[in-house]
Protein backbone atom coordinates (compact mmCIF):
# COMPACT_ATOMS: atom_id res chain seq x y z
CA UNK A 1 0.00 0.00 0.00
CA UNK A 2 1.23 3.77 -1.15
CA UNK A 3 1.25 6.32 1.44
CA UNK A 4 -0.89 8.37 -0.99
CA UNK A 5 -3.83 5.17 -1.09
CA UNK A 6 -4.36 5.74 2.33
CA UNK A 7 -7.90 8.14 3.39
CA UNK A 8 -7.79 10.71 6.28
CA UNK A 9 -10.21 8.28 7.86
CA UNK A 10 -8.45 5.51 7.78
CA UNK A 11 -5.42 7.62 9.23
CA UNK A 12 -7.61 8.69 12.04
CA UNK A 13 -9.14 5.34 12.56
CA UNK A 14 -5.37 3.46 12.74
CA UNK A 15 -4.04 6.17 15.23
CA UNK A 16 -7.00 6.05 17.21
CA UNK A 17 -6.45 2.08 17.56
CA UNK A 18 -2.80 1.79 17.63
CA UNK A 19 -2.71 1.56 21.37
CA UNK A 20 -4.93 -1.40 20.54
CA UNK A 21 -3.13 -2.85 18.28
CA UNK A 22 -0.09 -2.82 20.69
CA UNK A 23 -1.99 -4.20 23.70
CA UNK A 24 -2.95 -7.55 21.41
CA UNK A 25 0.28 -8.13 19.72
CA UNK A 26 1.23 -9.91 22.63
CA UNK A 27 -1.38 -12.69 21.79
CA UNK A 28 0.47 -15.52 19.95
CA UNK A 29 0.24 -16.16 16.73
CA UNK A 30 -2.90 -19.21 16.39
CA UNK A 31 -0.48 -22.25 15.12
CA UNK A 32 1.39 -21.82 18.53
CA UNK A 33 0.31 -24.30 21.22
CA UNK A 34 -2.74 -25.57 19.06
CA UNK A 35 -4.63 -21.83 19.51
CA UNK A 36 -4.68 -22.70 22.68
CA UNK A 37 -2.46 -19.89 24.05
CA UNK A 38 -3.86 -17.37 21.40
CA UNK A 39 -7.47 -18.39 22.95
CA UNK A 40 -6.58 -17.33 26.33
CA UNK A 41 -4.63 -14.57 26.20
CA UNK A 42 -7.11 -12.91 23.84
CA UNK A 43 -10.25 -14.04 26.11
CA UNK A 44 -8.31 -12.55 28.95
CA UNK A 45 -7.80 -9.33 27.38
CA UNK A 46 -11.06 -9.19 26.65
CA UNK A 47 -12.10 -9.76 29.86
CA UNK A 48 -10.18 -7.26 31.27
CA UNK A 49 -11.16 -4.60 28.35
CA UNK A 50 -15.12 -5.63 29.53
CA UNK A 51 -14.17 -5.32 33.28
CA UNK A 52 -13.38 -1.49 32.13
CA UNK A 53 -15.67 -0.62 30.20
CA UNK A 54 -18.37 -2.13 33.08
CA UNK A 55 -16.49 0.59 35.31
CA UNK A 56 -16.60 3.55 32.98
CA UNK A 57 -20.00 3.09 32.22
CA UNK A 58 -20.88 2.95 35.63
CA UNK A 59 -19.12 6.09 36.30
CA UNK A 60 -20.84 7.46 33.44
CA UNK A 61 -24.20 6.67 34.45
CA UNK A 62 -23.64 8.32 38.08
CA UNK A 63 -22.48 11.30 36.58
CA UNK A 64 -25.36 11.50 34.18
CA UNK A 65 -27.53 10.68 37.17
CA UNK A 66 -29.10 7.33 35.35
CA UNK A 67 -30.28 4.53 36.62
CA UNK A 68 -28.08 1.28 36.29
CA UNK A 69 -29.99 -0.79 33.91
CA UNK A 70 -30.97 1.78 31.68
CA UNK A 71 -26.65 2.77 31.49
CA UNK A 72 -25.91 -1.05 31.10
CA UNK A 73 -28.57 -1.27 28.29
CA UNK A 74 -27.53 1.29 26.51
CA UNK A 75 -23.57 1.14 26.28
CA UNK A 76 -24.20 -2.54 26.00
CA UNK A 77 -26.45 -2.17 23.12
CA UNK A 78 -23.92 0.05 21.02
CA UNK A 79 -20.98 -2.10 22.06
CA UNK A 80 -22.82 -5.12 20.42
CA UNK A 81 -24.16 -3.22 17.81
CA UNK A 82 -21.45 -1.15 16.47
CA UNK A 83 -19.27 -3.66 15.21
CA UNK A 84 -22.26 -5.26 13.72
CA UNK A 85 -22.85 -2.27 11.75
CA UNK A 86 -19.75 -1.65 10.34
CA UNK A 87 -19.35 -5.07 9.11
CA UNK A 88 -23.11 -4.45 7.78
CA UNK A 89 -21.71 -1.35 5.81
CA UNK A 90 -18.90 -3.08 4.41
CA UNK A 91 -20.62 -6.09 3.82
CA UNK A 92 -23.22 -3.78 1.65
CA UNK A 93 -20.16 -1.91 -0.20
CA UNK A 94 -18.74 -4.90 -1.29
CA UNK A 95 -21.71 -7.80 -2.51
CA UNK A 96 -24.30 -6.51 -5.52
CA UNK A 97 -27.36 -7.52 -3.63
CA UNK A 98 -26.15 -6.84 -0.04
CA UNK A 99 -28.18 -9.75 0.86
CA UNK A 100 -24.75 -10.81 2.95
CA UNK A 101 -25.77 -7.27 4.87
CA UNK A 102 -29.15 -7.90 5.63
CA UNK A 103 -27.90 -11.45 6.88
CA UNK A 104 -25.34 -9.80 9.50
CA UNK A 105 -27.99 -7.42 10.86
CA UNK A 106 -30.80 -10.42 11.64
CA UNK A 107 -28.24 -12.95 12.43
CA UNK A 108 -26.52 -10.54 15.21
CA UNK A 109 -30.00 -9.31 16.44
CA UNK A 110 -30.89 -13.11 16.67
CA UNK A 111 -28.05 -14.18 18.57
CA UNK A 112 -28.08 -10.61 20.76
CA UNK A 113 -31.83 -11.69 21.95
CA UNK A 114 -32.16 -15.01 21.85
CA UNK A 115 -28.73 -16.12 23.09
CA UNK A 116 -27.72 -13.17 25.46
CA UNK A 117 -31.08 -13.65 27.33
CA UNK A 118 -32.06 -17.40 26.80
CA UNK A 119 -28.69 -18.96 27.91
CA UNK A 120 -28.64 -16.76 30.63
CA UNK A 121 -31.43 -18.25 32.34
CA UNK A 122 -31.10 -21.81 30.83
CA UNK A 123 -27.94 -21.35 33.22
CA UNK A 124 -29.87 -19.78 35.73
CA UNK A 125 -33.18 -22.60 35.80
CA UNK A 126 -30.34 -25.58 35.53
CA UNK A 127 -28.73 -23.79 38.38
CA UNK A 128 -31.52 -23.59 40.54
CA UNK A 129 -33.02 -26.60 39.83
CA UNK A 130 -30.09 -28.97 39.85
CA UNK A 131 -28.01 -27.26 43.05
CA UNK A 132 -30.81 -24.97 44.90
CA UNK A 133 -33.72 -27.97 44.90
CA UNK A 134 -36.05 -25.46 43.60
CA UNK A 135 -37.95 -23.95 40.83
CA UNK A 136 -36.83 -20.50 38.93
CA UNK A 137 -39.67 -18.57 38.21
CA UNK A 138 -39.34 -16.57 35.36
CA UNK A 139 -41.90 -13.02 35.18
CA UNK A 140 -42.32 -12.49 31.16
CA UNK A 141 -43.36 -8.71 31.56
CA UNK A 142 -42.32 -6.69 28.87
CA UNK A 143 -39.67 -9.09 27.85
CA UNK A 144 -42.26 -11.26 26.25
CA UNK A 145 -43.27 -8.23 24.05
CA UNK A 146 -40.07 -7.30 23.25
CA UNK A 147 -39.73 -10.79 21.68
CA UNK A 148 -42.44 -10.83 19.81
CA UNK A 149 -42.11 -7.47 18.36
CA UNK A 150 -38.84 -8.69 17.46
CA UNK A 151 -40.29 -11.59 15.80
CA UNK A 152 -42.60 -9.81 14.07
CA UNK A 153 -40.42 -7.50 12.33
CA UNK A 154 -38.13 -9.19 11.46
CA UNK A 155 -40.14 -11.47 9.81
CA UNK A 156 -42.66 -8.64 8.16
CA UNK A 157 -38.67 -7.71 6.57
CA UNK A 158 -37.52 -11.19 5.43
CA UNK A 159 -41.27 -10.74 3.66
CA UNK A 160 -40.39 -7.42 2.30
CA UNK A 161 -37.05 -8.79 1.03
CA UNK A 162 -38.16 -12.00 -0.64
CA UNK A 163 -41.09 -9.99 -2.01
CA UNK A 164 -38.91 -7.36 -3.71
CA UNK A 165 -36.38 -9.85 -4.89
CA UNK A 166 -38.94 -11.87 -6.67
CA UNK A 167 -40.11 -8.63 -8.14
CA UNK A 168 -37.22 -7.26 -9.38
CA UNK A 169 -36.48 -11.10 -11.05
CA UNK A 170 -39.77 -10.78 -12.94
CA UNK A 171 -39.21 -6.59 -13.81
CA UNK A 172 -36.04 -7.43 -14.77
CA UNK A 173 -36.94 -10.27 -17.41
CA UNK A 174 -38.92 -8.43 -19.20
Amino acid sequence: MILDDVTLYEAIVHFMCIGWKCVFAFVPPPHMGGGIPSFLIALTFIGIITAIVAEVATILGCVINLKGAVTAITLVAMGTSLPDTFASITAARTSEYADSAVGNVTGSNCVNVFLGLGLPWVISAHYNQSVLQRNFPVPSGDLGFSVMLFLITSITCFIILIGRRIVSTIFYTF
